[in-house]
């Protein structure tokens, strides 16, 4: 086997395909470097929405790394259910997710849960529920920091933390500031761009301390830029992708040394005429809300091109098809790593070349107990 081939699995014919394969060696690579960047674990609060697996999770907290982000309240049990200190949900929670939130703090008391909001009725909403509880929530508010998809406008985020100051059963803490726009290939383009964008929060911070006497912790930046924010004083860096990776951007950030770590091997189900072959890799097995040649890279086939993409089968032209039986195995690396994990139950666990173990998806379920 090749150097370049580490995704090769010598057992392949006991796992049945399609299937989403991890290498656990490379995801505590991928741990350390991002420990490495942060400047410690306690700079650290990792999304969880990647992998949505409790065994992950307990590779993080081998490195230290006491607290976590998720967008889900299946991802928030997952955490507490793994042993996770404390738990951010970074998704406000609006209807019944209030309720299912204030359940989690009861069943799980030794996991300090917190929630991000961005509007003075969301904090009404869960005072009425927290407030009968014998804990308050802790309270993040989430900042628009030019993202445009949630958040408050930076002006109006002093008058929303006292709001929530004031009301029972919540208490304010921290401001969470997600920056996912800021994507730039070049490193420099995108620290100018990042920096520009977080240049308010350093003041509304300060004068969050100044008027209420909180040190607020601020909760900033996905995988391209908390590189950026590990440089800045006081603030916790809160990447997900970079626990698997994946090829879109092993492609777009080549300053990040991040490891590819899980892999979806398929079959050959098909030869055709004209040089096509058909996959069992279908929409149900990879995320495919990007261009059809933009979903999942072959390593091995480097001039395959996609010609049809359907719920339970990908046809590809190989440009010489004889090479490839029926029943063949082939690796893919996913564009998108996050939607495709969630497609699959469990991953198998791929050891020096082995299969050895599955890890149970758990959190890919909208619900666990609550």
């Amino acid at each position: 086997m090749k150097e370049d081939q580490w995704y090769n699995v010598n057992n392949i014919g006991e796992i049945d395909t399609p299937a989403l394969l991890v290498y656990p060696g490379r995801v505590k690579k991928n741990i350390e470097e991002m420990v490495r960047i942060a400047g410690g674990p306690e700079n650290l609060r990792p999304h969880v929405k990647t992998y949505k697996m409790s065994e992950v999770v307990r590779l993080q907290r081998q490195a230290g790394i006491k607290k976590f982000k998720c967008a889900t309240i299946a991802e928030a049990e997952m955490l507490a259910l793994a042993g996770a200190p404390d738990v951010l949900l970074a998704h406000q929670p609006v209807g019944p997710k209030i309720e299912r939130l204030y359940e989690l703090t009861r069943f799980y008391p030794r996991t300090v849960f917190s929630a991000i909001v961005d509007n003075t009725d969301t904090v009404d909403r869960i005072s009425e529920f927290f407030a009968r509880g014998r804990n308050a929530l802790d309270i993040f508010i989430d900042v628009d920091s030019g993202n445009h998809r949630t958040g408050a406008e930076p002006s109006s985020v002093i008058d929303l933390f006292a709001h929530a100051w004031n009301a029972p059963g919540v208490s304010p803490v921290g401001l969470h500031v997600y920056d996912g726009h800021i994507r730039e290939n070049d490193p420099f383009s995108r620290k100018r761009h990042c920096d520009d964008e977080f240049k308010a929060i350093p003041d509304i911070a300060a004068r969050i301390q100044s008027r209420f006497g909180v040190d607020p912790e601020i909760v900033a930046g996905g995988t391209p830029t908390f590189p950026i924010h590990a440089k800045r004083n006081k603030v916790i860096c809160s990447p997900g992708t970079v626990l698997f990776w994946d090829w879109s951007y092993d492609d777009s950030f080549k300053d990040l040394s991040f490891n590819i770590a899980a892999v979806l091997v398929t079959r050959v189900i098909s030869r055709l005429a004209g040089n096509f072959i058909c996959l069992d890799l279908g929409h149900k097995a990879v995320a495919s809300e990007n261009p059809l040649n933009s979903r999942v890279k072959f390593p091995d086939l480097p001039d395959a091109k996609f010609i049809g993409h359907s719920e339970e089968h990908l046809v590809v032209n190989v440009g010489d098809n004889t090479a490839f039986a029926v029943g063949q195995a082939i690796y893919g690396f996913p564009f998108h790593i996050c939607p495709t994990v969630a497609l699959y139950e469990k991953v198998y666990v791929i050891e020096e070349n082995k299969f050895t173990a599955t890890w149970r998806v758990i959190a890919r379920d909208r619900m666990i107990r609550h």
